[in-house]
């Protein structure tokens, strides 16, 4: 064996040396030496597992829950006036698309009224539709295709292209509107589209509204390897929004949620710790920094950063996100083990504690952090 050869392994055992022990000691030092308030973090008697951020701005909870308790009374005019204030900003028109097609799912009869009253109406054909893919993906479940029973899937696959149709009727009361394209892009992996037919939907959304958030969430669904994709189809589809995503925007995010996809279902512990992967997150934490503090996507977004940049050894970075989450930890990250609290507390803390931090004296104020 060569000297060269004994070096590199003596450097690679370091390495995996340091990755595998140093979490564990630093978990060690945090149950009985770590004070938040130290690193400019809130104390643990504060945390709220509750939500992963501070609650909407009251003027907006009225808003929704007028809107709500119009529809369930019948009153859809509440509705469409909802929907149509949110004007172009495509992204907040879907948000406000979703919480109407959750009271429709309860019950439609306000959505039929409104659709007889205004057949012409994109927004009312667009909820419709996607009401149509939600109940059809409500009979197939979330399971893997050999864990759903062969009636269900049938009746699933005979559902989606009445939906698709419905949704390209939609499309053509509205050409500019990206709505329906959001509900085909929803329907296609479930409907089999091949790769071919799913580009060109996706043409179609982009051509509207290149940067819709939940039109990209769906499309990195499609391309990954549970469906008709494959782990290097999606990274590379989420990295391409990181690099695209406009200032202002949360679109890097989407890289977030394939690097849940990818420790989820698939073979990894954690996400993939290259020079690439890291310079990514950092991208995405920097693109993070101009979203506007009030966007409700943000929080769960900032907590997913934390936790993706501890699995890659980005402890500084970590405990950057962690003091700009607060005290809110109410995210999948910390609940999946059970005691969000105390998941939260030992993944600040490792970061606090591998980033090599150094205690103030400092005091720290602590209200609504974003």
């Amino acid at each position: 064996m060569t000297i060269s050869l004994v070096a590199t392994l003596v450097v690679l055992l370091v390495v995996a040396y340091r990755v595998l022990a140093s979490p564990r000691r630093a978990t060690t030092w945090v149950a009985g030496n770590f004070a938040a308030t130290d690193y400019g973090l809130p104390p643990r008697e504060v945390l709220d597992s509750r939500r992963p951020g501070p609650p909407p701005e009251p003027h907006r909870l009225e808003e929704r829950q007028g809107v709500v308790y119009a529809a369930r009374q019948g009153n859809w005019k509440s509705a469409a006036q909802y929907v149509g204030e949110a004007g172009e900003d495509w992204d907040e028109r879907w948000t406000r698309l979703e919480l109407l097609q959750h009271v429709a799912e309860e019950d439609d009869a306000w959505l039929a009224a409104w659709r007889t009253a205004e057949p012409d109406n994109c927004d009312a054909a667009t909820l419709h539709a996607s009401l149509m893919v939600h109940r059809a993906w409500a009979i197939r479940g979330g399971g893997y295709a050999h864990e759903v029973m062969a009636s269900d899937m049938e009746r699933f696959k005979a559902m989606l292209p009445a939906a698709i149709e419905e949704a390209r009727k939609a499309a053509l009361l509205d050409p500019a509107n990206p709505g329906p394209w959001v509900v085909m892009i929803t329907a296609a992996r479930g409907a089999q589209y091949r790769r071919a037919e799913f580009r060109t939907l996706w043409s179609g959304l982009v051509a509207r509204a290149p940067y819709h958030y939940e039109g990209h969430w769906q499309a990195q669904q499609y391309w990954c390897a549970k469906w008709f994709g494959s782990d290097r189809r999606m990274l590379r589809f989420a990295r391409q929004a990181v690099l695209k995503a406009p200032t202002g925007s949360p679109l890097a995010g989407i890289y977030l949620h394939a690097l849940d996809e990818l420790t989820t279902h698939s073979s990894f512990s954690s996400g993939p710790v290259t020079p690439l992967s890291r310079s990514t997150l950092r991208r995405v934490a920097a693109s993070f920094d101009h979203v506007a503090p009030d966007d409700e996507r943000l929080p769960l977004l900032r907590h997913l950063l934390a936790h993706h940049m501890l699995s890659s050894m980005m402890y500084a970075g970590a405990l950057e996100q962690f003091r700009k989450i607060g005290p809110w930890c109410g995210a999948p990250p910390w609940r999946k083990d059970g005691n969000a609290i105390v998941a939260f507390e030992n993944a600040r803390g490792t970061a606090a504690r591998l980033s090599r931090a150094r205690p103030t004296s400092t005091p720290q104020t602590h209200g609504i952090v974003r």
